[in-house]
């Protein structure tokens, strides 16, 4: 059987496409590997509708539980494969290939985060955080560290100056990873600078408060940022023939759609703004437009 459609994927931009897929009443699968990045969430504060914030894992089970309601299947496979295959696309798992007409990529980014004892733990406890953009007011009036290798870190560190006056940048590339015009931003702007590796991190009463280095000794902190970037998980997508921007992330026009007919991509592997609210706004446009594609595909 040939499904009108499979979204690869089930963070918030998954199981949104699916949401509008099953209400438009296309025969949807979605297939996730059960990794979602939204799950790491610990409290999501700016998602709306959610006055007193939303779980990362709750906000994933409500809106899977929605999917179903209208019929989308959900399924935990490994996708190992995909391919265009004449006028629709062939999606291998590891023990199965299925047939779609069209397909939405949904599969996210990769943090890399600092080699720190337990660092996934404590992204998932915010004891390291990575994204100020969701959590920055949480931290305000706070001593504030951010970790990071080059450009990318100096601008989060300038960014989250919004919500505090102490900052301080912990530039662990190489000394030339962090331009001069970097440099002499942060310094104007009275951000801490140190350039040397973390030897070691304590915690004080279930909060990384404390890392220490070679010369500066150990300096304490109320909340860490890691700026380290990410990688998008676009290889399927390659596989596919996708064509990618310089910064890795997806292609896609104004509908969402690929450099490749019928394959559609929302959230995070398309642009960089990593919010709950634009992944399944994408996807919304995505869905759309896969649906209104297949009707004219069909008047045809």
């Amino acid at each position: 059987m040939t499904l009108d459609a499979i979204v690869i994927g089930a963070g918030p931009a998954g199981l949104a496409a699916a949401i509008y897929l099953a209400r438009f009443r296309r025969q949807v699968l979605v297939l996730h590997d059960g990794d979602s990045r939204a799950a790491w969430i610990p409290r999501s504060h700016n998602h709306p509708g959610f006055p007193g914030g939303i779980v990362g894992v709750d906000l994933l089970d409500r809106t899977r539980r929605q999917a179903e309601a209208f019929g989308a299947r959900i399924e935990e496979a490994q996708v190992t494969g995909l391919c265009v295959d004449g006028a629709g696309f062939t999606v291998n798992t590891a023990d199965r290939s299925l047939s779609a007409r069209s397909v939405i990529l949904a599969t996210g980014v990769v943090d890399r985060l600092p080699e720190l004892p337990g660092v996934e733990a404590a992204v998932r406890r915010s004891l390291v955080r990575i994204c100020p953009i969701c959590d920055g007011f949480e931290v305000t009036g706070q001593a504030v560290a951010v970790i990071g290798d080059g450009p990318l870190g100096a601008g989060e560190a300038l960014f989250l100056q919004t919500y505090s006056d102490d900052i301080t940048l912990i530039h662990t590339g190489a000394a030339g990873d962090l331009p001069d015009g970097e440099r002499q931003g942060l310094a104007k702007a009275g951000v801490r600078l140190i350039e040397a590796p973390i030897q070691e991190v304590t915690l004080d009463h279930d909060r990384l408060s404390a890392l220490a280095f070679t010369e500066q000794g150990k300096l304490e902190f109320d909340a860490v940022y890691t700026a380290l970037g990410v990688d998008p998980r676009t290889d399927l997508a390659i596989q596919a023939g996708a064509q990618r921007c310089d910064d890795g992330r997806l292609i896609v026009d104004d509908h969402q759609e690929t450099t490749v007919p019928g394959l559609y991509a929302a959230g995070d592997l398309v642009r960089g703004l990593n919010q709950i609210s634009t992944a399944q706004g994408e996807a919304a446009i995505a869905a759309t437009a896969l649906h209104n594609r297949l009707r004219e595909m069909s008047a045809k």
